[in-house]
C-alpha cells in the first residue's frame, strides 16, 4: 500500500476500565488477567466486534472527511472482505439487512463472484504470496492441523490459558468447547494426547504457572496504577522461563 500511495492506518483495541489488575491490551492478556476464555469458547462471538470492529469505528469517528461526511447527512461506505464461497455466505446472511445510522456496507468480493480460490488466483497473477487466513491461536475455530502447526511458544500459552480459566469452567471443557469425534474440548488435552509438547513440561505450566500470575497480580494490584506493571511483562518472563526450562 505504501507503493502504491494507498492510505491506511492502524488501529488497536484499547480497554479504559479493568476489571482486574494489571492493565491488558490483547486478547491474550484480556484471558488471563481475567481467567477467562475467548467468548467463542462460550458460543459467543464477541471477539471480532471488541476487537476488531469498534477500534475501525471509533477511528472513523474521529476522521475529519467521515465527520463532514455524516454532517451532510450521507453515510461512510464500508468495505466487508466476505467472499462468495458457502463459509463466508453463512457469515453474509447472519449480517444481511444490519441497518447503521452511520455506515453503509458492500461487499465486493460477493457482488464480482469471487470465492476463495479466485481471490487466491487474482493475488498470484499479481506476483504476491497468498495470506493464510487470519485467525487468533487461541480461537474455538482453530482446526486440528492448524494446532498442530503453532510453534511451541504457542502451544505453551495455550496450556496456560485453559489452566488460567480451568477453576471457573462450568460449562465447556477448555477453548475447543466440547468434544468431537475428532479431538477433546481441551487444546491441553490433545497437545498431551498428541506429545506436542512434553507431559511433565505441562504438568508444571498448569501447577505453577497460575500461582505465580495471581501473585503478579495482587502484587501489582498493590503499587500506584502509574507505576504497576502490565500483564504483557509477566507474559514475557513466562515464555523466557518457559523456553529455558525446555532447552
Amino acid at each position: 500500500m505504501d507503493d502504491r500511495g494507498i492510505e491506511h492506518h492502524m488501529v488497536r483495541y484499547t480497554p479504559r476500565r479493568f476489571k482486574h489488575w494489571p492493565p491488558y491490551f490483547t486478547l491474550l492478556e484480556n484471558c488471563l488477567t481475567n481467567a477467562t476464555l475467548p467468548s467463542i469458547s462460550f458460543g459467543r462471538h464477541s471477539c471480532s466486534q471488541k476487537w476488531k470492529i469498534q477500534p475501525q469505528d471509533q477511528w472513523v469517528a474521529r476522521w475529519k472527511r467521515a465527520q463532514d461526511c455524516w454532517r451532510r447527512g450521507d453515510k461512510v461506505v464500508k468495505l466487508i472482505g466476505y467472499d462468495a464461497s458457502p463459509a463466508e455466505s453463512r457469515r453474509y446472511a447472519h449480517r444481511e439487512g444490519h441497518v447503521s445510522e452511520r455506515f453503509d456496507y458492500r461487499y465486493p468480493l460477493r457482488e464480482w463472484g469471487w470465492d476463495r480460490a479466485r481471490c487466491a488466483q487474482r493475488i498470484r497473477e499479481e506476483g504476491l504470496p497468498v495470506p493464510i487466513k487470519s485467525a487468533c491461536w487461541l480461537c474455538a475455530a482453530q482446526k486440528v492441523d492448524e494446532l498442530r502447526s503453532l510453534p511451541r511458544w504457542c502451544l505453551r500459552l495455550i496450556v496456560l490459558v485453559e489452566a488460567r480459566a480451568a477453576p471457573r469452567l462450568r460449562t465447556v471443557e477448555g477453548l475447543w468447547r466440547s468434544s468431537t469425534a475428532a479431538r477433546p474440548g481441551s487444546m491441553t488435552a490433545y497437545i498431551r494426547d498428541q506429545v506436542l509438547l512434553d507431559p511433565e513440561e505441562i504438568d508444571a505450566i498448569i501447577v505453577g504457572a497460575p500461582v505465580e500470575l495471581v501473585d503478579f497480580q495482587r502484587v501489582a494490584a498493590a503499587i500506584p496504577v502509574e507505576e504497576r506493571p502490565i500483564m504483557r511483562d509477566w507474559i514475557e518472563r513466562f515464555n523466557r522461563e518457559a523456553t529455558k526450562l525446555a532447552a
